[in-house]
């Protein structure tokens, strides 16, 4: 399983989010770049980056974001409003994995073009939900879609690689959505990379446990309750 540290980027910052709240904000630092050295050297083994104004809608961290690919040797993997195909497109080939949320659900037309122009392993499709149906647009938007049907259907059409967030996990160190996790883990074919309410080494285990593909360190590797070694060695 793959230990994979998240860099929310809000304004230049470093930022976590409660539940997605941007009014609900903890600024953990001035420097992304240094971050990205940092949990580099900590054993990373990969980094998960989001460009959270790209997301709302209200900016872009892009060019912080290049500066960290053109600095940093493992792969990384960028999230946030990433839902045209131009942008699309351009980001892919500076980055080892592009993550499509609002456009896998928004225009399937387009993501068939993407799948075959990058490849189902370069493209992460992110299914973000609440108690089982998928939101959109940054958890704005409520879908009613199921997130089990949701990933059946990605699946048949040739995509492998998942990342599964509860959003009423994400930010507050109450541990994972277990349930859930088991369900998408337990799909054929499907990878899935685990993220939201990790709080402790124990957590680590569980998402283990059901053989998910990687987990995401968030509020819990800022705030110091774990570190990327102590991860390293559960997995």
């Amino acid at each position: 399983m793959k230990v994979i540290p998240a860099i929310d980027l809000m304004n230049g910052q470093v930022v976590r989010l409660y539940k997605g709240d941007p009014k609900q904000k903890t600024v953990y630092s001035d420097n992304p770049v240094e971050v990205a050295k940092k949990w580099e050297a900590n054993g990373a083994d990969m980094l998960h980056l989001v460009d959270l104004d790209a997301t709302l809608g209200i900016g872009s961290n892009l060019p912080i974001i290049k500066k960290i690919l053109d600095q940093i040797s493992i792969p990384i993997q960028v999230a946030g409003g990433l839902r045209d195909e131009s942008t699309i497109t351009d980001v892919s080939k500076i980055c080892h994995r592009i993550v499509l949320g609002t456009l896998a659900f928004k225009d399937k037309s387009i993501l068939q073009k993407l799948l075959v122009n990058l490849g189902s392993k370069k493209i992460v499709i992110s299914v973000d939900h609440l108690d089982g149906e998928i939101v959109t647009h940054g958890w704005q938007n409520q879908t009613k879609i199921k997130l089990i049907d949701a990933m059946k259907e990605f699946l048949s059409i040739g995509f492998s690689e998942f990342l599964l967030t509860n959003i009423s996990k994400d930010g507050t160190l109450e541990g994972p959505d277990l349930e859930f996790l088991s369900q998408a883990c337990q799909l054929n074919n499907a990878h899935v990379i685990a993220s939201g309410g990790i709080s402790n080494i124990k957590d680590v285990q569980n998402v283990k446990q059901q053989n998910a593909f990687g987990v995401i360190l968030g509020k819990a590797l800022y705030e110091n309750k774990i570190s990327i070694q102590e991860a390293k060695q559960i997995v």
